[in-house]
């Protein structure tokens, strides 16, 4: 199986696409569970544990981060004052790979990643190359538009809306935290609880 068909297996589970893209199988022919007897095969009833698996992995596949990963987010959240299922996801998508990805700077956030880890995002005027840097409010990230033309080229045709808690400047490829998301406000909706749920077992 081709590497791009394994990412959309999940999508093909849920039924709709987890990054939206045109792409996807789910928005083709193939929008009916992977395997044998997916096309026929009646759509079973998940159990709480299943339900709570299933948001997890969602979860962990729109932002492409691993399991070490998400334990470690969770951790945190769960240490800090406040709700732990709005914690993990403020904290989760305050990652500098979400944010180059959710404020179109990217494609898509397996792009972002990318373009974070070949140097081509500043932080404040400065390279970083780590996805997991977690921003602050009022921290300025830019693509580097001398170093890689093409991509900056990209960015500024993207139509991508970008969420309330962000300025995109998009002539100049500079994107402003201004202040933490709220949940409802994060681009992609997902049972934060039922995760928090998942690790608290």
């Amino acid at each position: 199986m081709k590497k791009g068909q394994a990412k959309h297996k999940l999508c093909r589970r849920l039924g709709y696409c987890i990054w939206n893209m045109p792409k996807c199988p789910t928005t083709k022919e193939r929008a009916y569970p992977a395997g044998q007897h997916g096309k026929s095969g009646k759509k079973r009833k998940l159990s709480t544990y299943g339900e709570m698996m299933q948001e997890k992995q969602k979860l962990r596949a729109h932002y492409a981060i691993s399991e070490k990963q998400l334990e470690i987010a969770y951790a945190n959240a769960k240490k800090s004052e406040g709700r732990t299922n709005e914690k993990l996801m403020r904290n989760i998508e305050l990652r500098l790979d979400a944010i180059v990805y959710h404020s179109g700077l990217a494609p898509s956030i397996f792009a972002a990643k990318q373009y974070v880890a070949h140097r081509h995002i500043l932080v404040d005027g400065k390279v970083v190359n780590k996805g997991s840097y977690k921003l602050k409010p009022q921290q300025v990230v830019t693509l580097d538009a001398e170093r890689s033309p093409s991509l900056a080229e990209a960015a500024k045709a993207s139509n991508t809306t970008a969420p309330a808690y962000v300025e995109v400047d998009r002539e100049n490829l500079k994107v402003t935290v201004l202040r933490a998301p709220e949940i409802s406000e994060i681009p992609f909706q997902v049972e934060a609880m039922r995760i928090v749920e998942y690790y608290a077992r």
